[in-house]
């Protein structure tokens, strides 16, 4: 496993790149950092694949930006991280506000994506109660740090009886949540309440596609998950028992075993 940086787009980019083989590619979700698949990063590149988990811009080792960061500027970041390893067509994973910044790639990269994870996310634009609310967030994040707020809704990204029975998980995720720079996440939320509706756009996803969800999100609960699943022809559907909003982390041998057969999936269609 290689901890990385790049100079793209005009700043610098921390990733890790593990493994060898046809690239996957995993976006974090906010306010968190890389080391969210690190599960994953582990499983899969000691199966054959080249993982590839970027900092997102404003998170992590990656340059923060404040201001607005729009999800397009962070999907222009990663295909520029792409391009900078050499690499054209990938699967393509997020989480949360990772699987929007992948339905913005999608959106603009049709032809660089072969295989789409979409994880404990949702495609709709955002509602004008919505826009106040993220926009409200991210001067208090300025205004405040991070501490606040992590500890408000620690319950909801990690399953309460998680957080009592996994301990561990709980203190990566507060930690992530903790040092995420207060800067990026503002940036990010000011730009996610801007977000287009990718509604139309899963009905053109021609690749295969996997989602997600915990059984018990409450941020992107089941029904979003189904809502998806029908919108995009062909796709696959895991509700992953026993999770919140992080099933990645919550049961990682049961998100693995459901990735793991749909990246079989993709490879006969290679």
């Amino acid at each position: 496993m290689t901890a990385a940086t790049a100079q793209v787009n005009g700043i610098t980019v921390g990733y890790e790149d593990a493994g060898a083989g046809d690239p996957l590619v995993l976006v974090h979700g906010h306010p968190f950092d890389r080391s969210m698949w690190a599960p994953q990063v582990g499983a899969f590149a000691a199966g054959g694949w080249r993982v590839i988990a970027p900092d997102l811009r404003g998170y992590g080792a990656t340059t923060v930006v404040p201001g607005t960061t729009p999800l397009e500027t962070f999907a222009r970041d990663i295909a520029a991280l792409l391009d900078h390893l050499g690499l054209d067509r990938v699967v393509i994973g997020g989480l949360s506000m990772g699987g929007q910044i992948v339905m913005e790639f999608c959106r603009l990269f049709p032809e660089r994506v072969r295989g789409l994870l979409l994880a404990d996310t949702f495609p709709e634009a955002e509602t004008e109660d919505g826009k106040r609310v993220r926009r409200d967030m991210a001067e208090r994040l300025v205004r405040e740090g991070l501490k606040g707020y992590t500890d408000e809704v620690l319950s909801k990204m990690v399953a309460p009886y998680n957080i009592e029975a996994l301990p561990a998980v709980a203190d990566h995720v507060r930690g992530m949540m903790y040092g995420a720079p207060p800067e990026g996440a503002a940036a990010a939320l000011r730009g996610r309440a801007e977000r287009p509706d990718y509604g139309d756009l899963l009905g053109r996803i021609a690749v295969p596609a996997l989602v997600v969800v915990g059984r018990d999100d409450e941020y992107t609960p089941v029904t979003d998950a189904e809502a998806m699943h029908r919108r995009i022809s062909g796709s696959e559907l895991a509700i992953i028992e026993g999770a919140a909003h992080l099933p990645n982390l919550e049961r990682p041998d049961e998100f693995n075993a459901a990735l793991d057969r749909f990246l079989a999936r993709v490879m006969t269609k290679a």
